[in-house]
């Protein structure tokens, strides 16, 4: 399985998303027997590289707002404190 194929969604696979449907239009019986079988593996692997690149963005996010957060108990502490 894969995610919906929209191309505003998947900008990074877009060309092989479009390849992968003309296959599949170009190919409505052939495609249950391997003819695009080809094509779905690029597109699995295109999602991958491209959940990665995501995941570590909202990696780098995360922690940024982390550092944030700790500064921010840290200031409350020293406040509550004085």
């Amino acid at each position: 399985m894969h995610p919906p194929l929209t191309l505003h969604r998947h900008p990074m696979c877009a060309e092989i998303i479009e390849q992968f449907q003309k296959c599949h239009i170009d190919h409505p019986i052939a495609k249950f027997f391997g003819q695009c079988t080809e094509l779905k593996i690029k597109l699995d692997r295109c999602f991958r590289e491209e959940k990665a690149l995501k995941r570590k963005a909202n990696f780098e996010k995360s922690k940024i707002l982390k550092e944030r957060i700790q500064a921010q108990r840290q200031e409350m502490t020293k406040k509550g404190l004085e």
